[in-house]
């Protein structure tokens, strides 16, 4: 499995970005999909995930009504769409996948970080 994270840049306060994750796997509907990030001097923390099937998804609390998170399994792609950004927001961000629904948890395959900046 490998997985490749793009879309991270330097953003207003306020302002969105949306990161992508793509997926080199057989069958993407095999793997939850997740999203996790890192803020210097600060440990990995969960931020969204979704399930095999796209039918659950879960937030941690600092981004939930501001981060949707979907895939698009004709493209093996998990999406990441950040809304109102903060600069607590910025950090490094990870995509990583699963093959268990647990989404916060046992996520087996990461892919490179792409950073986020959001400058105030």
């Amino acid at each position: 499995v490998q997985l490749q994270a793009f879309g991270g840049g330097l953003v207003q306060a306020g302002g969105s970005l949306r990161l992508s994750c793509a997926a080199s796997v057989r069958t993407f509907s095999n793997y939850a999909m997740g999203w996790f990030r890192q803020a210097p001097g600060k440990e990995r923390e969960f931020v969204a995930a979704v399930s095999r099937r796209g039918g659950s998804t879960d937030y941690v609390d600092s981004v939930k009504g501001r981060f949707i998170i979907s895939r698009d399994s004709a493209k093996n792609t998990v999406y990441l769409q950040m809304n109102s950004l903060t600069p607590e927001d910025t950090a490094v961000y990870y995509c990583a996948a699963s093959q268990r629904d647990y989404l916060r948890i046992l996520y087996a395959y990461w892919g490179q970080g792409t950073q986020v900046t959001v400058s105030s």
